[in-house]
């Protein structure tokens, strides 16, 4: 379904449920229902899906990455090629990361200071240098809807000093991002608030960035190694000093468990390779919980993962069928279950739509837990 287009970047609230919200970001390449899955397309694809496959899920937006675009084919060369949106044949909104947590994540004898960070690339060992400056140029040149300020990301646990350094640094570095910004009216940059789990850094991170003025603001640098408990503590820390009327990002979260709690303490968007790598790795998300079709146990068995999905993966070919394709390493195997996966994520998303406009959040969000608890094989 595609949905109205507007001139300018807006939020719009709908409802709320206790601290659940859902609302509508508006753009010209449309609009974006929240609570809202972005699929990932790390490479300018979201593996093993067609494009309008993930559309047709029920996707409004999918992300895309600056560190890898920018390596392979390059930020220059996409640009030439009319944009991002028309190299992928993906004619709505895409929100690109601004390549900070791949440059700390996979990028070969990194070196960091207060310009940016030069490194060698993970491909070829090239020289690169991405400072706020050059990650903003790089996503101009893809063209893409949603863009990130440039910013460091530091895995937890850490010390609280390495964790206020890096706030620091992200937040100088979120004013340069911002001047260097030129998307115009109708794309939007993001403040992304750090300070690891430290209570007052991210309350300082939050406040500064609002003095900002962003359109919209994420959350970064949760997980990434944490447990769950305290990635949901700081949501909660930061949640209360973001404005109430523009959008939420939780950047890189998560299980579905994630999800649904997240957006229970009021977060709009979300981003994950949770759904997609799972499927490449034989692993299916349903509403009964998780399903492994690398276990023996699915090999005989002639139950499809769900009948009553409205994706064809998940209806129409038995546990056994799949079983038999992960364990040959069949390619079909890794494109059903990705399409099972991220059916099921915007299917979950789609019913938080739905329980928070009819203020019955709480009794969803406990049905769908029980679902999940109550397993598969009883449940079929």
């Amino acid at each position: 379904m595609d949905h109205p287009v507007t001139e300018k970047f807006g939020f719009t609230l709908k409802g709320t449920d206790g601290a659940a919200r859902t609302g509508v970001v508006s753009m010209p390449r449309g609009e974006i229902r929240t609570p809202a899955f972005m699929p990932v397309g790390t490479a300018a694809t979201v593996k093993a899906m067609y494009p309008e496959q993930v559309r047709a899920l029920g996707a409004d937006i999918v992300l895309g990455n600056t560190y890898h675009l920018m390596l392979r084919p390059g930020a220059e060369r996409i640009a030439e090629l009319a944009g991002l949106h028309k190299f992928m044949n993906w004619p709505h909104p895409i929100l690109t990361d601004s390549g900070g947590f791949q440059v700390m994540s996979l990028a070969k004898l990194r070196k960091l200071n207060e310009h940016g960070v030069t490194f060698q690339s993970h491909i070829d060992g090239a020289r690169h240098v991405l400072t706020p400056e050059r990650s903003m140029e790089i996503q101009g040149l893809l063209g893409s809807d949603i863009q990130m300020q440039f910013d460091e990301c530091v895995k937890l646990p850490c010390s609280d000093a390495e964790a206020e350094r890096a706030m620091r640094l992200s937040l100088r570095w979120a004013e340069r991002s911002q001047k260097a910004f030129t998307g115009g009216e109708g794309r939007a940059i993001f403040g992304i608030v750090q300070g690891g789990a430290v209570h007052g850094l991210r309350v300082e991170s939050a406040q500064a960035l609002t003095a900002m003025n962003f359109p919209g603001y994420a959350i970064g640098g949760l997980a990434v190694g944490e447990p769950q408990d305290v990635m949901l503590d700081m949501i909660e820390t930061v949640e209360p000093h973001l404005p109430r009327e523009k959008p939420r990002y939780l950047m890189g979260v998560g299980t579905p468990d994630d999800l649904l709690e997240s957006v229970r303490r009021g977060v709009d968007m979300f981003d994950c390779v949770m759904p997609t790598r799972a499927g490449r790795h034989g692993l299916a998300y349903t509403r009964f919980g998780k399903v492994n079709l690398r276990n023996a146990r699915h090999a005989a068995d002639p139950r499809m993962l769900d009948p009553e999905s409205s994706c064809g993966a998940a209806r129409d070919y038995s546990r056994a069928y799949l079983h038999h394709l992960v364990k040959s390493g069949e390619i079909l195997g890794m494109m059903l279950l990705t399409w099972a996966n991220l059916a099921y994520y915007q299917h979950l998303m789609a019913g938080m739509r739905e329980a928070i406009a009819a203020g019955c959040f709480a009794e969803f969000a406990a049905r769908t837990k029980a679902d999940w608890a109550q397993g598969d094989v009883a449940a079929l």
